[in-house]
């Protein structure tokens, strides 16, 4: 077997759990969960293993990710258990084109007929509904959904008062794009979330048959520039990521809001650029014993 061949292979297995059998698989990603008040006007509406965010605005409600593709009607359940209707939500915001966050967008926008805003590089993947670089495994498929709006690096989206900067932090995919916005605790104190894109490797190829070209200098960069990141509300596609469970519980104590945790975000990516670096050695080590 080619070296590339079993790499694709055991990546893959990294999300198999693609299509009909990810709540099999991984159950928490399709697993019901009561939608709650996060901190100021962010709620979470997703599921037990994959984020959703609700951001409320004067103006109109803001959707952030939404799941596998059968996650869109627990995420549809679970804003109308906090009173937003369908068609409360103006705009649909992603992380990135990957069937487990993309899956369940083109649901929510024929159902809300709100604008969705993408980087360029996820256009592709959104729009074709694949994973790029991995086309023919139709495992990793989703509906595609039209992109209504393109925004760049440093780009701004405001609704109601609130504004939302992208921030393009490419590697886990070409165009994964980190929000960041400005929130006020229960005592008036000013916080900054960011809902990190990502940078784990998961099923992505980075040597020596890269995923797509630039993909390690993409990481690297990414993993520079959000060093330089302030935000002290860490947030992220998967729940796991920001231990949601953990923090909700503590949400009714007294004391500070659990979800305000300075330093977390930077010690998460620091963890993730350590285990980059690690299969980053191996897979390179193992293209150069298959030759």
């Amino acid at each position: 077997m080619k070296f590339t061949q079993w790499l694709f292979g055991a990546g893959l297995a990294v999300l198999a759990v693609a299509g009909p059998v990810a709540s099999q698989q991984n159950p928490s990603w399709a697993q019901p969960t009561e939608p709650f008040n996060m901190i100021d006007n962010v709620w979470y509406v997703g599921t037990a293993g994959l984020s959703s965010f609700l951001i409320k605005t004067s103006a109109g409600d803001v959707l952030l990710d939404v799941g596998l593709p059968d996650n869109a009607a627990l995420v549809e359940a679970n804003l109308a258990k906090i009173g937003v209707k369908l068609s409360d939500i103006k705009i649909l915001l992603n992380s990135h084109g990957h069937f487990d966050h993309s899956g369940g967008l083109a649901k929510l926008k024929a159902d809300t007929h709100a604008r969705l805003v993408s980087s360029e590089g996820e256009r592709y993947a959104l729009e074709k509904g694949v994973y790029p670089g991995s086309e023919s495994s139709k495992g990793l498929s989703f509906p595609p959904v039209a992109v209504d709006q393109i925004v760049a690096d440093g780009g701004k989206i405001a609704l109601g008062g609130v504004t939302f900067t992208a921030h393009i932090t490419p590697g886990h995919t070409k165009g994964c794009t980190t929000w960041t916005w400005p929130v006020k605790d229960k005592d008036g104190s000013n916080h900054n979330v960011v809902v990190f894109c990502s940078a784990s490797v998961a099923a992505n190829r980075l040597a020596p048959n890269p995923q797509y070209l630039g993909i390690v200098e993409d990481y690297r960069a990414t993993f520079a520039k959000v060093k330089t990141f302030d935000g002290d509300v860490f947030l992220a596609p998967h729940s796991e990521f920001y231990d949601m469970a953990g923090k909700r519980e503590k949400l009714d104590r007294p004391g500070a809001n659990p979800f305000i945790a300075p330093g977390a975000f930077h010690a998460f990516v620091a963890g993730q650029e350590a285990a980059f670096n690690t299969t980053l050695a191996q897979q390179q080590q193992a293209g150069r014993t298959a030759r």
